[in-house]
């Protein structure tokens, strides 16, 4: 194998460019001396000692003493392959004792003050995500929204919509919306909430399509959560943003735009 192709083998082992270089190095020299390995693998004498000292404790490379002086040997293949288990087996380790630590981190994090939590999303499937997590709660609770239905209703597949309408309405989510005025929309609870209960149909108000042809979605949900999506088919995006402030004055917006809109009658 060339020393090109073996160093390209090496970084896939897990070892690093210089690393590598080293290693190639050292195996085809057979032994050699820090200096020599410098000179052959076109790095400065430090860096090749440091590098040295990193493969000896990774039990990649060993130290033999040559006329009074330390010059280096590649250990047995099969030291490389231990070195990579035992790789993987430490990331294992770290993932576990991740996962045994989020509990803790997550409790310190939410002692934080002042600091809204923002999570981004992107796609079709952050979307969803994001409308999960409308129905996540785990009480009931008024959910307020501004929304062109007609454009969500072309982006999320029908059954994740009947999935959702059904979540709703078993958690008791009652709702209150502010749609553009199209056929679509006007006919929204026959179309879509017919088969729940219709204590949690949505309670409808419009605006002229024409005059407010917003494209997207503002959702006021939970104890302290806004979420907001862009339907465009090119830039599906979502924003969950979870801060009591925040939320209490999205709901206030909300309810002045409710008040605004209370005289207008759909044609």
């Amino acid at each position: 194998m060339e020393n090109s192709t073996l160093m390209q083998e090496l970084k896939k082992a897990g070892l690093t460019d210089k690393e590598a270089a080293v290693y190639a190095t050292v195996l085809d020299m057979g032994s050699a001396f820090p200096s020599k390995i410098a000179a052959a693998s076109k790095l400065n004498r430090s860096t090749v000692y440091k590098i040295l000292d990193d493969l000896v404790l990774k039990g990649l490379v060993s130290e033999l003493e040559r006329n009074k002086k330390l010059c280096y040997q590649v250990e047995r293949p099969n030291k490389l392959v231990h070195y990579a288990r035992n790789k993987i087996q430490r990331a294992e380790d770290s993932y576990e004792y991740a996962k045994k630590l989020l509990p803790e981190i997550e409790g310190l994090f939410s002692l934080v003050p002042n600091k809204p939590k923002v999570r981004f999303f992107e796609g079709i499937d952050g979307i969803k995500t994001v409308f999960s997590d409308h129905v996540a709660e785990e009480k009931k609770y008024e959910m307020v929204a501004y929304s062109n239905v007609e454009d969500l209703i072309k982006v999320l597949p029908p059954q994740f919509v009947a999935h959702y309408v059904k979540s709703k309405a078993l958690l008791g989510v009652t709702t209150r919306a502010i749609f553009p005025e199209t056929p679509f929309a006007t006919a929204y609870n026959r179309r879509v909430y017919s088969k729940v209960d219709k204590k949690t149909h949505i309670n409808m108000r419009f605006t002229p399509a024409e005059t407010f042809p917003y494209k997207g979605e503002i959702t006021v949900y939970g104890r302290n959560k806004v979420s907001i999506v862009n339907f465009h088919e090119k830039i599906l995006i979502g924003v969950i943003i979870e801060d009591e402030t925040i939320s209490n004055m999205m709901r206030m917006i909300f309810e002045l735009a409710w008040k605004g809109v209370a005289n207008y009658v759909p044609h």
